[in-house]
């Protein structure tokens, strides 16, 4: 049985998505949000990587030499997380812009405040 630690990726992503989680609850920045997001993002990475690596697999590529392969899918899927991840950024912080030349604030308590005297 491996001990507790002998798991340490597992326990980066634990610390990368509660790191995440909290950027976005406890900051009223919305620039500081999407880090968040991103931060909780690169968690999921790292854990679909995880589950993707097996410990003497090769590439799946058919061979007698080898028994044990590595499953290529989560790395695709990561693959194409980080690009809809970059477009996804890249939409939010135009909105942030927009937001910032509509209300000339990005904090979110003073936006609300805002909005709550129209």
């Amino acid at each position: 049985m491996q001990d507790i630690w002998g798991l340490y990726n597992y326990w980066i992503v634990i610390f990368l998505a509660m790191a995440g989680l909290y950027i976005v609850i406890a900051r009223g920045n919305l620039i500081k949000k999407l880090i968040g997001l991103n931060v909780f993002q690169a968690s999921v990475f790292v854990l679909y990587i995880s589950f993707g690596k097996v410990f003497g697999g090769t590439a799946p590529i058919l061979d007698k030499a080898y028994d044990t392969y590595s499953n290529p899918l989560p790395h695709v899927l990561i693959l194409t997380a980080i690009v809809v991840g970059v477009a996804t950024t890249a939409l939010g912080l135009a909105l942030v812009v927009r937001i910032r030349a509509a209300y000339g604030t990005i904090e979110e308590e003073e936006i609300h405040s805002q909005d709550e005297s129209m």
